[in-house]
């Protein structure tokens, strides 16, 4: 029975994820909005910051091999390049974040006009209490669901895009610079061609298997937590609905209700906190440890003298560079988890606002029909 019923869960979660981007892509699509003219600043955004990596890097390398020559005007050169380096970088980061907050502010108003609009179209959000369980506190899902939905997509593939850019491009430096280095095994020489590229690329394998294991219950619990959070906020309404007018207390029932809700809230968080604290051990450890490995396999030949201070510091950094980005999941496991719960509401809510309209849609017919007929 298992099988089943992770296969039917696959299929809901794809059922529900198709549901809210036939909504949400519309943003997307040109003379709908504004959003292609964003999606193409945030473009040149990322490229440019690119740019100004690759150039860093390259300074990097530079320096430390002027100060292995122990070179003063070459030192002073490079601090005069890095101030128009680091400038620039910092303006890039203030433009993308202007351009990312921008995109995501326009796309939520796109969003919720739309939901709000299917919401209280022929009073249908009168008619969701006694309908599909799953689309309960609708008001939650407008207000904080919506906002959640449509804020992580643009930070993950943004980040997602430019991971892909920096790992193809710094790939190129650590082959280059990194070179090749020969293993003795079994009495021979082995010469791995391009060592620090499968090194990165093995580690990062290895991070993000441990991440997706520790953190792969961590989607469920998120959506889970939020449940029962907007459960408490709607029995607290509830509550106040109910005896704000009334002099008399409060029934046991509802104090039982407010009770079991925030009982319920408490549980959930921590669960979420114990999901939290696996997949940190993960992503802390990572950060700690990826320098250490980047530098321990550039020193050997550092040693043997077959790459200077300069390329070893520059080696090391690529490594990092590709590392973080190669590991894109490890660094946004949680907010896609948070994503894909808050698109699983929304599409709940979208999905019982659309079986509202057709029903509408077949009454309004038959109506018509037996109008005809009439005459």
């Amino acid at each position: 029975m298992r099988p089943f019923r992770h296969a039917a869960e696959i299929f809901e979660n794809r059922k529900l994820l198709a549901r809210f981007w036939h909504s949400a892509s519309k943003f997307w699509r040109i003379g709908a909005s504004r959003g292609p003219a964003l999606a193409g600043l945030l473009i040149v955004i990322v490229l440019l910051q690119l740019l100004i990596q690759v150039l860093l890097n390259i300074w990097n390398r530079n320096f430390f091999d002027a100060v292995e020559r122990r070179d003063g005007a070459a030192l002073l050169f490079q601090a005069e390049i890095f101030v128009p380096l680091a400038l620039t970088s910092i303006l890039l980061q203030a433009a993308s974040v202007w351009g990312r907050m921008t995109t995501q502010r326009s796309w939520r108003e796109f969003m919720t006009r739309n939901v709000i609009e299917k919401w209280l179209t022929n009073d249908r959000f009168r008619q969701l209490g006694h309908l599909t369980k799953g689309t309960e506190n609708p008001e939650y899902r407008i207000a904080v669901d919506v906002r959640i939905a449509t804020d992580a997509p643009v930070d993950l593939t943004l980040a997602l895009f430019s991971s892909v850019l920096t790992s193809f491009t710094f790939f190129g430096v650590l082959w280059s610079i990194g070179g090749s280095v020969d293993v003795p095994a079994f009495g021979t020489v082995i010469t791995i061609p391009g060592y620090l590229v499968f090194g990165v690329i093995i580690y990062s394998t290895a991070v993000t298997a441990l991440m997706i294991f520790f953190g792969h219950h961590l989607t469920g619990v998120i959506e889970r937590s939020n449940q029962a959070e907007a459960e408490l906020r709607a029995a607290v309404d509830a509550f106040r609905e109910a005896n704000g007018q009334s002099k008399r207390p409060p029934t046991t029932t509802l104090r039982q209700t407010l009770q079991l809700k925030l009982q319920a809230v408490l549980l959930w968080w921590r669960e979420l906190c114990w999901q939290l604290v696996r997949t940190t051990l993960v992503s802390q450890g990572n950060v700690l440890f990826a320098p250490v490995v980047a530098s321990f396999l550039c020193v050997p030949k550092y040693l043997s003298g077959a790459m200077t201070l300069g390329e070893l510091t520059q080696s090391a950094a690529a490594f990092v560079v590709v590392q973080t980005a190669f590991n894109w999941l490890v660094d946004n496991y949680g907010r896609l988890a948070d994503w894909q719960s808050s698109a699983h509401r929304v599409a709940t809510l979208l999905l019982t606002l659309d079986e509202l309209e057709e029903k509408e849609s077949i009454a309004s017919g038959t109506r018509n029909h037996s109008d005809h007929g009439n005459r």
